[in-house]
């Protein structure tokens, strides 16, 4: 009877990376439409996500990661809550499973309910024995193990209902900017892609700048004007127009560029079209501070040399993770390996 193989998944897994780059009519027709569906998900930003996904799935960047994964000789079921809040953010919690030999027991977020499934019957028709690895359920039961992405509220849901599985559960992190002032226009540019990719709904996207004592904060809005058309969708124009308004309201001190409201605060999430800000001393209370915050934060994007347990991105990387990148600093594959052992 045919198994699953490394060889054997790394190769539909490239040529899953193939159809991607370039889709058939189907497809390229629900990347069109996935708007009516989910306001977020214009075209330009699912066109953004699969990109990021064709990096994810390059020849070189499968055979590195393969070599950290081992295939279950007993699969185990999986189950798999999905966050809407990108297009197909959850893809690489499914591959991981796959990967590993595993059961996707797959809870769709009814905000991204078209694109991965499709995704995923082209996987199965390059891959026909992957069918049985892919399952979408309405309802958790009958799993061995869990990956759940939510909100800190939903956290304690998960922790009461799954807790007494093997799990991953992840809450709300946010991603952080750290600036020095030396920045060249074009890194600043890149930032503004961290800022602004996905209109800054993802955990990975910046929500938090902080920036050297004395900054002139024309030095940050000028090379980001590029980005002032994410004012003309009409969600991401309600959340400027709404918070601008509470803060004019309420006198509070912010800067407006005409599409990004920067307000200083102490508090990592901000809301969306807003960018909260904090200006520090030197580099290594910086290097501290995001240290004790750790927790709490996603990645952070700088051109510093900070000495942070868990690295710093360059300026426009913050939405293109790698394989091993993942999320919360978790390493999904040696969860779903240490599986065969419990």
């Amino acid at each position: 009877m045919p198994t699953l193989t490394a060889e054997k998944l790394i190769i539909a897994f490239r040529k899953l990376g193939d159809f991607i780059k370039s889709p058939d009519e189907q497809f390229s027709n629900l990347i069109l439409s996935a708007a009516n569906k989910n306001a977020w998900f214009t075209a330009d930003e699912v066109k953004k996500a699969l990109r990021g996904l064709e990096l994810m799935l390059s020849a070189e960047d499968l055979d590195t990661w393969f070599k950290d994964i081992q295939i279950s000789s007993k699969p185990k079921k999986v189950g798999l809550i999905l966050a809407g809040n990108i297009p197909m953010v959850g893809f690489h919690d499914v591959l991981s499973v796959l990967a590993t030999g595993n059961i996707a027991l797959i809870k769709l977020s009814s905000s991204d309910d078209q694109l991965l499934p499709a995704l995923l019957r082209e996987l199965i028709s390059i891959e026909p024995l992957l069918a049985d690895h892919i399952v979408y359920v309405e309802r958790l039961k009958d799993f061995d193990a869990v990956i759940a992405t939510g909100s800190n509220n939903t956290s304690r849901y998960f922790d009461y209902y799954f807790g007494k599985v093997p799990n991953i559960i992840r809450k709300n992190r946010n991603s952080i900017a750290v600036l020095t002032g030396e920045e060249r226009k074009e890194e600043l540019v890149q930032l503004g892609h961290d800022i602004f990719d996905y209109f800054g709904l993802g955990c990975r996207n910046v929500s938090k700048i902080y920036f050297p004592k004395g900054y002139d904060i024309k030095n940050f809005f000028e090379p980001i004007e590029g980005f002032q058309p994410i004012i003309h969708h009409f969600k991401y124009n309600n959340n400027y127009d709404y918070n601008k308004s509470i803060y004019l309201v309420n006198a509070a001190t912010h800067f407006d560029n005409g599409f990004l409201l920067l307000k200083e605060d102490t508090n990592l999430s901000s809301p969306l079209a807003v960018l909260y800000y904090e200006e520090y001393e030197n580099l290594e209370g910086m290097t501290a501070t995001l240290e004790a915050e750790s927790e709490k934060i996603q990645c952070v994007v700088s051109a510093a040399d900070l000495k942070l347990k868990n690295g710093v991105l360059p300026f426009g990387q913050s939405q293109q993770p790698r394989l091993w990148e993942y999320a919360d600093n978790v390493n999904t594959v040696d969860f779903l390996n240490r599986l065969q052992t419990t």
